[in-house]
């Protein structure tokens, strides 16, 4: 367990899972992807029923869990590490966006936005 906690900048990992997670509103807001992503995932803009809790609170705690990657690989000079693990996620979200059969801009999107959270995260990382 110490592999994974010492030396980890713990401020940079919750502002960065914080500003990330903040982002993912913005990003995936009517104002920016968010419309054209519903379209091509089949997925209703339509919050009469409440925004999905659930949904929104596995985002946090996969958010949260990037940081500390990010922060442990960090804190360990391994930052090549942390690109690797980005671009598996990235390649898996692809890969899962095939198959369900979703548009290349939802796909697009959805990948762009772990890439994007990983540069957030990276940079705090850097400042902190």
């Amino acid at each position: 367990m110490v592999e994974i906690t010492a030396n980890v900048n713990w401020l940079a990992v919750i502002v960065g899972a914080i500003v990330a997670y903040g982002l993912g509103w913005l990003w995936y807001s009517p104002k920016i992807f968010g419309t054209k992503w519903a379209e091509g995932t089949g997925v209703t803009m339509d919050t009469s029923s409440g925004p999905p809790m659930t949904a929104m609170l596995m985002q946090a705690v996969g958010t949260f869990l990037l940081a500390w990657v990010i922060g442990v690989t960090a804190a360990n000079n391994a930052l090549l590490t942390a690109i690797l693990i980005v671009l598996t996620i990235v390649f898996l979200f692809i890969a899962g966006g095939l198959y369900c059969k979703k548009s290349r801009y939802a796909i697009a999107t959805e990948a762009g936005y772990v890439v994007v959270m990983a540069l957030v995260m990276i940079v705090c990382q850097g400042i902190f």
